[in-house]
């Protein structure tokens, strides 16, 4: 035998990168990219949130903490001034009413599309789609066109046309949230209903109706942030001062020298909007509980 080493085999494959050896790595770069946009989202609303407590006059320097621009002033401060109490006001008002006007309207909408089909129920629900595809300034421009031209003797401009706006705007969200959970569930449960013996009211009603709390939720909480957030429609139809909410004041702040009040109204609708979302999702939790995960989903896919 050869006492001569054999040289041993060099594999001449080309090595990836250790980065791409593992295609099912944890993807660091899209977790950095996620977190980088989430800081660059939050820090802005953080800032504007602490200089609602500012001591001074300044929305860039702090001045040290204070109540100042919430109580603190007999009449610029958020509490006291008449003109930001009064747009508070508007802004739940016009939040709440279309809340109670554009769910049940776009819950109703959306059962009939499922239960009507042909054409007809194909150009309805086409129509209904628009609002996602027309810009919101065409829409406003639109209503404030038809309020003003149109039917100026029946509804002028203020309250009542904001809602009006508002609830023809938000309905879109209600029927697609509502249809989307229909299209999940089926029709399965209703059938069942019907050959036990309940009448189509009582299975809508005690069947039906309960398997889509989960979708109604998510949209009061879609359909009110919206409204809160909402200006376009809301400037186009605003008509006397004390028909202009917090979104229109803010903006109309913002365009001179605004004060730290600015940031507290500012916060009163960052909490608002928080506040109705977190409830909705914790009666969303209480609502599924006991039904099964396949036919609940999460709480942002309803």
């Amino acid at each position: 035998m050869s006492d001569v080493a054999l040289d041993p085999v060099v594999d001449s494959t080309p090595r990836r990168p250790r980065l791409f050896r593992n295609p099912w790595r944890k993807p660091w770069g899209l977790l950095l990219v996620t977190l980088g946009y989430l800081l660059w989202s939050l820090i802005p609303v953080v800032i504007a949130v602490v200089f609602s407590f500012n001591a001074g006059r300044s929305r860039s320097t702090w001045q040290g903490f204070s109540l100042r621009w919430w109580t603190g002033e007999p009449f610029d401060a958020l509490f006291t001034d008449p003109s930001l109490r009064a747009a508070m006001f508007q802004t739940f008002r016009l939040s709440i009413i279309t809340v109670l006007i554009a769910v049940p309207l776009g819950t109703a909408f959306a059962i009939g599309i499922d239960r009507w089909h042909g054409r007809p129920a194909r150009g309805a629900n086409f129509m209904m789609l628009l609002s996602f595809v027309v810009p919101e300034m065409i829409l406003g421009v639109s209503l404030f066109l038809m309020f003003t031209q149109l039917i100026d003797n029946l509804i002028p401009l203020g309250t009542t046309s904001q809602i009006l706006g508002l609830a023809t705007f938000q309905m879109s969200y209600s029927v697609v949230i509502v249809r989307a959970r229909m299209l999940s569930i089926g029709p399965e449960y209703e059938e069942a209903a019907l050959d036990l013996g309940a009448r189509p009211g009582q299975s809508l009603r005690r069947v039906l109706l309960p398997l889509l709390s989960p979708a109604i939720l998510a949209s009061v909480a879609v359909v009110f942030a919206d409204s809160v957030d909402n200006f376009v429609i809301v400037r186009y139809l605003s008509g006397t001062a004390d028909s202009e909410p917090l979104s229109v004041k803010i903006y109309s702040a913002a365009r001179s020298s605004p004060t730290p009040a600015v940031n507290a109204a500012a916060t009163v609708m960052l909490v608002a909007t928080i506040t109705v979302v977190l409830v909705g999702y914790l009666l969303y939790r209480r609502f599924s509980k006991g039904q099964e995960p396949a036919d609940v989903g999460g709480f942002a896919q309803v």
